[in-house]
């Protein structure tokens, strides 16, 4: 796909998160498991290595913007563990795995999670870079996980919980739910690597476009899903929206939109270019 050693990328990806589990001894001790087993249950590490490309992309070094998409990572396993909970999708299962609140009880999985939430922010803060870059970092991360980002998007979803949502309230649902996550790892790459507004603007642009193909993406893969619970609830997908094949056209209309935002970097956005395209067309 590119002349990037993505395979280094990823294992150094992995290296990192589990790093910066945080230690715990004497009675504590069990909380760094139940961190460890949220953080390593498998997941394709989508934000953090969209993190290290944008670096890249952006004339930086990646290995540089390591602790970034560790962070941003941390924000999104707890943002699993909570979405699993019995008081939002009540699932007890992901990716393969009994859920947090089923291996550990739901008032720990509430507890890891917050405690992922709350370790990100000392990660982005730990790390030997310039101050105003830690501070851009933890501005984005923060606005972009919280009420005008990803939480926004997990009310909407929850409001639309028991009735189906018309098509603009399912864009802006995922635009802030799926999104604004993918937003903060793109636009973390790029302070990383001290990037200007019009790059910075283009990774926007880019990460928009990419949440809204993802979420339409899992919406295709999962429909035939007999586990699929959000088939089961009734509630509004872009199949269920739009049809089948309408929804495939639109996911390849985001992923190119996504892709022609990338222009701006030249020969460096090749590998990111080849990355939306597999996603786009990913099996799972």
């Amino acid at each position: 796909m590119c002349d990037l050693p993505l395979e280094e990328m990823l294992q150094r990806i992995e290296e990192t998160i589990a790093f910066h589990l945080p230690e715990t001894q004497g009675a504590l001790a069990p909380v760094r498991e139940m961190l460890a087993y949220s953080l390593e249950s498998g997941g394709k590490r989508v934000r953090p290595l969209l993190t290290l490309l944008f670096c890249d992309a952006a004339g930086g070094d990646w290995h540089n913007a390591l602790d970034f998409g560790a962070a941003v990572e941390y924000i999104h396993t707890y943002s699993l563990i909570h979405d699993d909970l019995p008081c939002m999708d009540n699932d007890d299962y992901r990716r393969g795995k009994l859920s947090s609140h089923k291996k550990f009880g739901e008032a720990n999985a509430l507890l890891a999670g917050d405690a992922l939430l709350t370790h990100a922010f000392h990660i982005l803060a730990r790390g030997a870079r310039p101050e105003s870059r830690t501070a851009a970092a933890v501005l984005e991360l923060s606005r972009l996980a919280g009420v005008n980002g990803m939480i926004g998007g997990q009310y909407i979803d929850l409001a639309y919980e028991n009735k189906l949502a018309a098509a603009d309230v399912l864009f802006q649902q995922d635009a802030l739910k799926t999104g604004a996550l993918i937003e903060a790892a793109c636009v973390l790459g790029c302070i990383a690597a001290g990037a200007g507004e019009e790059t910075v603007s283009a990774a926007r642009s880019f990460a928009l476009n990419l949440g809204l193909a993802f979420q339409i993406r899992d919406d295709l893969l999962e429909y035939n899903d007999a586990l699929n619970s959000d088939v089961e609830k009734g509630k509004a997908t872009y199949v269920s929206v739009f049809g089948f094949e309408k929804a495939e056209a639109l996911a390849r209309e985001f992923t190119e939109k996504a892709v022609a935002a990338l222009n701006v970097f030249g020969a460096k956005g090749e590998a990111l270019k080849g990355f939306a395209q597999t996603l786009l067309y990913r099996m799972q």
